[in-house]
């Protein structure tokens, strides 16, 4: 999961101010793991540095942030009255997929003006957007629907200059995903059939799936992916692939049930080899750099051991003696469902530690544990995990004295948190 101003928008607007239903987004998707959102008040701090519609963007999201759940209701409301056409596009329960509008509109008022993170969040989305059967005509509806739910639910700030602003983003915004996913279409589909092969479960909440793709499907070591399965249509849940490609381009996969999760108990508790789930494409770029040399320092707790697991795999494949170190955090003993394997990888190849850390039986943080071995600043730097390990990792290791650019996880939400 990876830490990745310019006051000029990402790209010039196909026009110099478009009507508002020109385009705007459809609405992202978090990542594998991405952290709960802070409340846009809590993020609102415009510094000396923002540009102008910047300034603006946030204000408004400050202002909605106290009514966000009245902002996406609202925003749903009016596009499924105005553009009735486009519900089946969406999941039957929309519980979920109401959350997705404010983490989209928080990262992307976050980073209005970080052109290369932002242009290559909107890529990712335009491309993944496609298995949703989104379409360029699809995107004026919802900036329609967008810009009139924000204006109405942050009427005491809204003014002309405020929904140039909005409109003048949201252009750029939604053209960025449109010709990624345009150039998207020329060499992929937007997802592929995948037949489950193999179903372990490690726990009671834990099982490991390995699936067939119907047809090749290209991907590096420490991405991640989109799942579906037969059970819930249109609902998709994003989960890292846990080894590098294989010969016989079979794919695997941790997966936690966790409460009220539809996509994991189903494929923890319901799928069986002979299933069939569709997979979107992949995505992230906490992948090794094979023309250095440096060392890597791996941390990876829960499920997030998978894309380490997938990184110590790619290391070995190229035939590199450069040091890994794997910091494996679990609460439990009961929870360290892999450590037979990590284990095995290090008996095969001694450039390779395995470092188990228990918070229960020692009472200590995986970052804590980092603190006492290194030192780490000649090391790119790889987190896997939950969002508050995620956080607290990144302090550490810059503490550690690793810069901020050799820190490499796939949560945008967190690029701030990380000190961009």
């Amino acid at each position: 999961m990876r830490s990745p101003e310019p006051a000029e928008p990402l790209e010039k607007p196909r026009s110099p101010e478009p009507p508002v239903s020109r385009q705007a987004p459809p609405l992202p998707e978090p990542g594998p793991s991405g952290p709960e959102p802070q409340s846009p008040a809590q993020r609102f701090d415009p510094t000396p540095q923002a540009s102008p519609d910047a300034v603006l963007i946030r204000r408004t999201m400050a202002e909605v942030g106290p009514v966000a759940d009245k902002v996406t209701s609202y925003f749903y409301a009016l596009l499924f009255v105005r553009h009735p056409d486009l519900r089946p596009l969406f999941p039957a329960a929309m519980d979920t997929q109401r959350d997705r509008l404010l983490k989209a509109l928080l990262t992307a008022a976050e980073h209005i003006d970080n052109t290369p993170v932002l242009v290559d969040y909107l890529q990712n989305l335009g491309r993944g957007h496609r298995k949703y059967g989104t379409r360029p005509e699809h995107y004026p509806a919802v900036g329609e629907c967008l810009i009139g739910s924000l204006s109405r639910f942050a009427s005491a700030i809204w003014d002309a200059e405020t929904e140039a602003a909005w409109v003048r983003a949201y252009t750029t915004i939604s053209q960025v995903m449109i010709d990624a996913a345009a150039a998207d279409e020329l060499r992929a589909p937007a997802w592929w059939y995948a037949e489950v092969v193999a179903h372990d479960l490690r726990t009671p909440d834990i099982a490991v799936i390995t699936v067939r793709p119907d047809q090749p499907y290209p991907f590096l070591a420490g991405q991640y992916t989109s799942l579906e399965t037969p059970w819930w249509p249109r609902i998709w849940r994003h989960y890292s692939f846990a080894s590098a490609p294989r010969s016989d381009g079979l794919l695997s996969f941790h997966v936690k049930a966790v409460p009220a999760g539809w996509v994991s108990n189903a494929l923890v508790h319901r799928a069986r080899p002979g299933d069939i789930i569709r997979l979107g494409p992949p995505a992230g770029s906490m992948t090794v750099d094979h023309t250095t040399d440096s060392g890597l320092l791996c941390l990876g707790g829960g499920t997030g051991i998978a894309p380490i697991k997938a990184l110590v795999e790619d290391v070995a494949e190229h035939g590199e003696r450069r040091p890994v170190e794997v910091f494996y955090g679990a609460r439990t003993d009961h929870d360290l469902y892999d450590i037979d394997t990590m284990l095995r990888l290090q008996q095969s190849h001694p450039w390779l530690a395995v470092r188990p850390v228990v918070d229960q039986r020692a009472h200590l943080h995986l970052p804590d544990a980092v603190r006492e071995y290194g030192p780490w600043n000649e090391y790119d730097a790889y987190l896997s995990g939950p969002p508050g390990m995620i956080r607290s990792g990144v302090d550490a290791l810059r503490a550690a004295g690793i810069p901020s650019d050799r820190i490499r996880h796939d949560s945008v939400e967190e690029l701030v948190a990380a000190g961009d």
